[in-house]
């Protein structure tokens, strides 16, 4: 939670320390994820799934230039579907889902490219801190193998999109973590697997919209 609110202090200052002449939009963004989930053995794999995130967004623009940041506070609900499994005897374990409840905060560089006053596009990168707030330690394949998800994690986000009529935003994004999300520890020897450490790590792509008052 410190971490949280230290954060949280920098993007205010940052949005205090902006040029006079620059542009301050507040504004409410939520959106869409589709996680892909990937893990250092090819012993487990994962269906994709759909979450979503929401919270408060700022964004500032120099006028003329085109160049200005975004920052936002999210909720984040990340969800991925392990496969099924066979234990000792062959007979199969039911996947299941694991859920990750975040407080993600983007901190994006972003240049924008006006159409007129109707519609602009924009180009959007930077860094991105997540705080996870759900649980960290989840059992998984009947208490075969357990997931260990990470306090906080540091990732890179990469998008585009389109403003309309200077209100609404429309846009497209992938995150991309940098290190593991978390680490699967095997409990007991289970047929065709075995024991060990596994690191997996949930890069996204993201739909959001987003309005400015």
């Amino acid at each position: 939670m410190r971490k949280i609110f230290t954060l949280v202090v920098l993007v205010a200052a940052t949005l205090v320390a902006i040029p006079a002449q620059a542009q301050i939009k507040f504004g409410l963004k939520g959106g869409l994820n589709i996680t892909d989930m990937s893990f250092s053995s090819d012993v487990l794999s994962t269906s994709n799934r759909a979450g979503f995130f929401i919270g408060p967004t700022a964004k500032i623009t120099i006028p003329l230039l085109g160049f200005g940041v975004d920052a936002s506070v999210l909720y984040d609900q990340r969800e991925a579907e392990f496969d099924d499994i066979h234990d000792e005897d062959g007979s199969i374990i039911r996947g299941q889902k694991i859920k990750q409840k975040a407080i993600n905060i983007p901190i994006n560089l972003r240049y924008d490219i006006g159409l007129g006053s109707l519609a602009a596009v924009y180009l959007a990168a930077g860094p991105q801190f997540g705080f996870n707030i759900g649980d960290k330690d989840q059992s998984l394949f009947d208490d075969v193998m357990s997931w260990k998800m990470k306090t906080s994690n540091f990732s890179v986000n990469v998008g585009a999109g389109v403003m309309l009529l200077s209100h609404l935003q429309v846009g497209f994004n992938y995150n991309i973590v940098c290190g593991k999300t978390g680490e699967v520890t095997f409990l007991e020897t289970t047929g065709d697997i075995a024991k060990g450490l596994i690191r997996g790590r949930s890069n996204t792509w993201q739909i959001s919209a987003a309005y400015y008052f």
